[in-house]
C-alpha cells in the first residue's frame, strides 16, 4: 500500500487509506552502489553507458538491434499446472478483452507524462490517485512496468511506456542504495519530507518487470533490461534482505539489527515466492532460494500458530520476544495504525502474491497456503463478493469499519480462490467485479494485476 512516510506517531496529511509511518532507522553508506552494473558493462563490448542523473549510477544502454515486436504478446494463455479454477462464464476472447479494457482505463486514470529526459526521450510515472498533484510511489511504478510488459502486443505503445516508466524510476534513486528507487516522489519531483529511501516491494516489482522486458524485447534499444534487473536485484540482496533472516526488510532504511524495525519485522505482502523463484532462475543465485524458503516457512508458521482457521496473514510481523523466530502479528501502532496485526491494506495482497506462485509452479507449499485462504473466504462470504469485508482479524472476524466492498481485498482473494476446486461460481463473480473496477489507484491496480492471473496471462520470466 502507499506509505505516507513520517515520524511514527505523526498523522499523515496525504489522505490515503493506509500509509506507512516510518523513520529511517539508519543511514548506511554502501560500497559503490553501481559497481556491479559498471563492471558488467565494461565486460560486454556490445553495451554502453550514458551518464546518470546527479546521485545515480550511470545507466546501461542496450546493445544490438532493438526488438519492437514482443516475443510473448498478450494474450499468452499460459495454462497453469495442477488443479485450478478459471472463469468459465465468458469465452476466452471476452476474458482477454476485459483485461485490455481495464488496462486502458487504468492507463487513462493513473499513467501520466513526466516530461522528457536530457536526450528528449519521454518519461512516465504512475500517480497514486487521479489528481494532477498526486505523487508517485515506487510500488506504483513497479505495478505500471509489470503491466506494460504483460500487455505488450495488446498495447501498441507498451515498450515506449515501459522505457519511460523505467527512466523515471532511474531518475529517483534511493539515497541509501542508489540501485533502488526512492519510495516517494512528488508530482513535480520537488524535494519532500517523506524520506528518500526505498520500499522493498516497489523494487522487487521493478526487477521482475525488467526480467519480463528482457524476454519481450531483448536488451537492444534504449536500455539493457537484463543488466538493470540484475543490478537492482543485487541492491535488494545487499540492502533490503536480512543477512540472517533471509526475509525482506521494509526497505533499505532498516538496520537489520535495529529496534523496533529489523530483519525480523517483515511486511507480509513483501513475501513474494513467485518473484523470488524467478529471481533465482534469472541470476542462478541460491540466495533468492533462501529468501523464498524463508518466506514460505514463515507463512507456514503464522498460518499454523495464528490463523489455522483462515490462513490469513497480518500486515506486519514482529519477534515473539527479543529477536529472531518465531514471529507474531505486530501490535497496534507498530508502523501504520491500529490494524498492523490484522489482515488489512498491506496483507490484502497476500492471496495474490502467494497464489501466483501456487498457480505457476504448483509448489505444494504455496498451493496449500493459498488454498487455505481461498477456501476460507468462499465459506466466510457465502460465495458473495459483496460480503467480503475490507479487513479481517486473523481469526476471521471483520475489522471495525470494514463493511464495504473493495477490489483491494476481493481481487487478490480471487487469485487464491482459483486453487479451490469448488469455487467456480465464486471465481466467476469475483472476475466480474475485478473487471469493472473503478475505485482508486491501489484498488484498480490490484484488480488489473489479479485479472491477468485469472485469465491465465501471467507468466514468469
Amino acid at each position: 500500500m502507499i506509505r505516507a512516510s513520517s515520524k511514527p506517531g505523526k498523522v499523515s496529511t496525504l489522505g490515503f487509506r493506509a500509509g506507512t509511518l516510518r523513520i529511517r532507522a539508519m543511514d548506511r553508506s554502501l560500497l559503490a552502489p553501481g559497481l556491479l552494473l559498471a563492471l558488467l558493462a565494461l565486460s560486454s563490448p556490445a553495451r554502453a553507458q550514458r551518464p546518470g542523473a546527479p546521485g545515480r549510477p550511470a545507466v546501461a544502454l542496450g546493445g544490438g538491434p532493438a526488438i519492437e515486436v514482443p516475443r510473448r504478446p498478450f494474450p499468452q494463455h499460459n495454462i497453469y499446472p495442477g488443479v485450478r479454477v478459471v472463469p468459465d462464464h465468458l469465452g476466452r476472447a471476452e476474458r482477454d478483452a476485459a483485461v485490455v479494457t481495464l488496462f486502458r482505463a487504468w492507463k487513462r486514470r493513473y499513467l501520466v507524462s513526466a516530461g522528457v529526459d536530457p536526450n528528449g526521450e519521454p518519461r512516465y510515472r504512475v500517480r497514486a490517485g487521479r489528481a494532477l498533484a498526486d505523487p508517485t510511489v515506487s510500488e506504483g511504478q513497479g505495478y505500471g512496468m509489470v503491466l506494460c510488459a504483460f500487455l505488450a502486443g495488446a498495447e501498441p505503445g507498451a515498450r515506449r511506456l515501459f522505457d519511460g516508466l523505467l527512466e523515471f524510476a532511474l531518475d529517483h534513486p534511493s539515497t541509501v542504495d542508489g540501485r533502488l528507487m526512492d519510495w516517494f516522489v512528488n508530482a513535480d519531483e520537488s524535494p519532500d519530507t517523506n524520506g528518500d529511501d526505498s520500499a522493498f516491494d516497489g523494487d522487487a516489482d521493478i526487477a521482475y518487470a525488467l526480467l519480463l522486458a528482457e524476454v519481450q524485447w531483448g536488451n537492444g534499444g534504449r536500455f539493457d533490461y537484463g543488466l538493470l534487473a540484475r543490478d537492482r536485484l543485487e541492491g535488494l540482496l545487499a540492502s533490503a534482505v536480512g543477512p540472517t533472516s533471509h526475509l525482506p526488510l521494509l526497505g533499505d532504511w532498516v538496520d537489520p539489527l535495529g529496534v523496533p524495525y529489523s530483519q525480523w519485522t517483515p511486511r507480509t505482502s513483501d513475501l513474494m515466492p513467485g518473484h523470488f523463484r524467478a529471481f533465482e532462475a534469472a541470476l542462478g543465485d541460491g540466495r533468492w532460494r533462501d529468501v523464498r524458503l524463508a518466506s514460505q516457512s514463515l507463512v507456514d508458521a503464522v498460518q499454523a500458530s495464528h490463523s489455522p482457521a483462515t490462513g490469513l496473514l497480518p500486515d506486519f510481523l514482529v519477534p515473539t520476544s527479543g529477536s529472531g523466530l518465531p514471529l507474531k502479528p505486530a501490535g497496534a501502532g507498530f508502523l501504520e495504525g491500529p490494524f498492523d496485526g490484522d489482515d488489512y491494506y498491506n496483507a490484502c495482497r497476500d492471496p495474490w502474491r502467494i497464489g501466483v506462485d501456487a498457480l505457476l509452479s504448483a509448489d505444494p507449499v504455496s498451493v496449500a497456503q493459498a488454498r487455505a485462504i481461498g477456501t476460507w473466504i468462499r465459506s466466510k462470504s457465502g460465495g458473495d463478493p459483496f460480503a467480503i469485508a475490507a479487513g479481517y482479524h486473523l481469526w476471521g472476524g471483520a475489522l471495525p469499519g470494514s463493511n464495504y466492498f473493495t477490489n483491494a481485498f476481493a481481487a487478490p482473494f480471487a487469485v487464491a480462490t482459483m486453487l479451490d476446486p469448488g469455487a467456480q461460481d465464486f471465481v466467476n463473480a469475483l472476475f466480474d467485479e475485478a473487471a469493472a473496477s473503478d475505485e482508486d489507484y491501489y484498488e484498480d491496480s490490484l484488480a488489473l494485476l489479479s485479472l491477468i492471473v485469472l485469465t491465465e496471462n501471467w507468466w514468469s520470466p
